[in-house]
């Protein structure tokens, strides 16, 4: 399989024993990576100092960690990442979720089948941080045709599941250093360059899910980022103007509603198995 490279990002409030997770989920794939790129936000706890240097000797000088000396977001991470790598393929990868040991090897098989295709994305599986037990699984659309329909209103792909290639991604302008929602803005405007995609019907990644998500995602921040990227999605003529105001007004009801009731609705988004 051709070689590839895994972009991570750490900063100083993720836990170390996440991190230590998802860095173990990486090191037992069944098709190695060639480097993995750790990008630190910022200055880093003692533990997770400890943690980085321990798996930097498990991968044996693949892994490759870059260090901003002040916060700089999630943006500027994954640009740092994506200009440093020397593959075409990248694969993005949180701190704190948890890969499954074949999921490298099947979305590489899934672009060497596709040569067309820019982007893949897998299935995921919610688990409580406490008990680690299943939650939920989040599906996406499978096929190209569905993912450029859904992408008018919201991400067609699983974050933490995306794997593109480089070249592709760079010919888009990379991330935006800026605001919210940075993955979904890459990949409306690699769809808008003529990249195509699809996601495999598989759960392929564990996502880690903590007391304090419902409370990310509906916070005041969160809430001007998820409208501001999609305006300007609207505004470059991707999506209608429903696709705009439709999502966003949704938003903006969560927003407002107790947190019970927002943790029903994401609930309803995904198809529970």
């Amino acid at each position: 399989m051709c070689e590839y490279t895994v972009a991570m990002s750490v900063y100083a409030g993720e836990k170390s024993a996440n991190l230590a997770a998802s860095l173990q989920s990486m090191l037992v794939q069944t098709a190695p990576c060639a480097e993995l790129i750790l990008c630190c936000d910022g200055r880093l706890t003692p533990a997770l100092d400890e943690v980085i240097a321990r798996y930097k000797g498990l991968f044996g000088g693949r892994m490759r960690v870059l260090r901003s000396r002040r916060h700089v977001g999630v943006g500027a991470c994954a640009n740092a990442a994506l200009k440093a790598a020397r593959t075409e393929i990248i694969v993005k990868m949180d701190a704190d979720d948890i890969s499954l040991p074949e999921r490298c090897e099947k979305q590489l098989r899934f672009l060497e089948e596709n040569p067309c295709f820019d982007m893949c994305g897998a299935f995921l599986e919610e688990f409580d941080d406490r008990t680690g037990a299943a939650v939920c699984i989040k599906a996406v659309p499978e096929t190209s045709a569905a993912i450029r329909r859904y992408a008018r209103r919201r991400n067609p792909f699983n974050n933490p599941t995306l794997v593109y290639r480089r070249k592709a991604a760079l010919a888009a302008g990379g991330y935006a250093v800026s605001g919210r929602c940075e993955d979904y803005d890459l990949v409306v405007r690699m769809l808008m360059n003529g990249s195509e995609g699809g996601n495999i019907p598989e759960v392929l990644l564990r996502y880690r899910v903590t007391e304090s998500n419902i409370e990310r995602r509906r916070n005041l921040a969160n809430t001007r980022g998820f409208i501001a990227v999609r305006y300007k999605i609207y505004r470059a003529g991707f999506s209608s103007l429903a696709d705009f105001l439709i999502p966003c007004a949704a938003q903006a009801v969560l927003f407002l509603l107790p947190d019970k009731i927002t943790e029903i609705f994401y609930k309803k988004l995904r198809k529970i198995k």
